[in-house]
């Protein structure tokens, strides 16, 4: 019966069929080509967003690093800097007088020098050449290619500048192909894995190469440096030259005004940004902030390095006094990749996470923390933080004193007395926050990358001024502006404070 019913057609559906057939096949063809075609762009297709700095790196090196254009000239006379002045004064002028919102309006203009690859590529290829196989460590047991990522903010923001505009999506940034056109100046020169992956001597050569040929550009002579932007976000890069480009924006894991690592007058919250360090675990989703709340039951968690230096000291002095308290967790750990999963299990299950300083006032456990829904407490008193004028931390964080904290049982107590419905709060924030601490490929709007032009876009009057004053002040006046005299943070209580009124 089957087989007869399969042969059985009439006259005229024998006709049809290879019309319908032909039909069915061209359909068919059309809708593979358009799910299979790497070739076709379509309006609004989503591009995969990519959060780990060695796969996103591959991706870039392999499949989409762009053909940059010749090197970036050099002026051929002293007169350059004069002429590019003029166009840049007559596009500001012309601005001032049509555009309302001008100079404050987004996108902020960004020219980016196309340096030689010996600065930019071949710094990324010799980091994605090596990572695998090499287990260097730092003086102090870090990882140095763990370092590298936790301060590869150079390259995200790099890789995002440089991509087609078509597969970028932020809307406060643009990058002009004309330097007359800019407002900032951007230096692609990756002086973390220099310092790190170079011997001494030829790190310190290629410091002196970069700097001589950016210091040869002609718009930083005519504006000294000051609309230039340096990635120098570990505290040990870029050091021996740094006082020759004090007057740029720096891009940096905090102030640190205690000199340790930068020397007075050479960074400032006036001209230099904070950003957050890459962090060091996986993002800890809507999905996983749900599942982990139940199993949210350490009080307090602490995994790290509790013998440091400078502002740092404080961790020994908290180790010892929360070690054996009920509900705290405080170990010893490295940042490798056993450190990594221990880490990040532990943060997922806790309900606050103790951030000290570390050598410096800041460390990656405060993004660690705010990515993993721990809520942070920061005990770290000359620590500046990423975006706080956009952000406020003390929706997501706890914030004390490093003489509270270490006095017995004052800690543990405060945590306690928090009522779960202020807890609730800090999760809570914590879930919309956490956005604001990670870097991707492509970056995405009120990530960091996004949020970093937010902040300097509020700080181009401040540059224009002070360009401008630099170019009519009299060699030799005595009333240069300077900015040695800002206030440092500081949670400490203030030792001089009986004696003022």
């Amino acid at each position: 019966m089957v087989g007869k019913q399969q042969n059985h057609s009439s006259p005229r559906f024998r006709s049809k069929s290879p019309i319908l057939t032909l039909s069915i096949f061209s359909l068919s063809l059309l809708v593979i080509l358009y799910i299979f075609s790497p070739s076709v762009s379509y309006p609004n297709q989503s591009h995969q967003t990519e959060t780990s700095f060695v796969a996103s790196l591959e991706q870039f090196l392999i499949h989409k690093a762009p053909k940059l254009r010749k090197d970036t000239v050099r002026g051929e006379s002293d007169d350059a800097p004069r002429k590019l002045d003029e166009l840049m004064s007559e596009r500001e002028n012309r601005l001032l007088n049509q555009d309302p919102g001008y100079p404050t309006g987004f996108p902020v203009k960004v020219y980016v020098y196309e340096m030689p690859k010996k600065f930019t590529f071949d710094l990324l290829w010799l980091f994605h050449n090596t990572y695998k196989e090499t287990s260097n460590a730092t003086s102090n047991g870090s990882p140095v290619h763990r370092l590298i990522e936790q301060h590869s903010i150079d390259y995200w923001l790099w890789a995002d500048l440089i991509s087609p505009e078509s597969e970028r999506r932020l809307k406060s940034v643009v990058r002009v192909d004309q330097q007359q056109d800019a407002d900032f100046f951007y230096v692609p020169f990756f002086t973390t894995i220099s310092f790190f992956l170079l011997e001494k001597q030829q790190c310190k050569a290629l410091y002196r190469e970069a700097l001589k040929w950016v210091t040869d550009q002609p718009a930083w002579k005519r504006s000294e440096g000051r609309d230039h932007i340096f990635p120098i976000h570990h505290p040990w890069s870029f050091k021996t030259v740094r006082k020759f480009v004090k007057n740029a924006i720096w891009l940096l894991p905090d102030m640190d005004s205690t000199g340790n690592w930068y020397k007075p007058g050479q960074v400032s919250l006036e001209k230099d940004l904070v950003l957050p360090y890459v962090p060091n675990v996986d993002i800890c989703d809507a999905k996983c902030l749900s599942e982990s709340a139940p199993v949210r039951t350490t009080l307090l968690f602490f995994r790290g390095r509790l013998k440091r230096n400078a502002g740092g000291k404080i961790r020994a002095k908290l180790g010892a006094e929360l070690s054996g308290v009920k509900d705290v967790i405080i170990t010893e750990g490295t940042a490798g990749e056993g450190g990594k999963l221990a880490a990040q299990d532990g943060m997922r299950r806790s309900l606050f996470c103790l951030c000290p300083a570390g050598d410096t006032p800041s460390s990656a456990r405060l993004f660690d923390a705010i990515v993993s829904g721990c809520i942070p407490v920061i005990v770290s008193d000359e620590l500046e933080l990423p975006f706080e004028g956009l952000l406020d931390y003390n929706k997501v964080a706890v914030i004390v004193s490093s003489s509270d904290a270490i006095q017995p049982g004052w800690l543990v107590n405060h945590l306690r007395s928090l009522k779960p419905s202020r807890v609730k709060e800090f999760q809570n924030s914590l879930a919309q926050y956490s956005r604001h601490f990670v870097y991707s490929s492509p970056a995405q709007p009120l990530g960091p990358e996004d949020l970093t032009w937010r902040m300097i876009a509020g700080k181009l009057v401040n540059i224009k001024l002070h360009t401008r004053r630099s170019q009519r002040v009299v060699k030799g006046s005595r009333s240069i502006c300077r900015c040695d005299c800002w206030r440092p943070n500081s949670t400490a209580s203030n030792p001089l404070s009986p004696l003022l009124p």
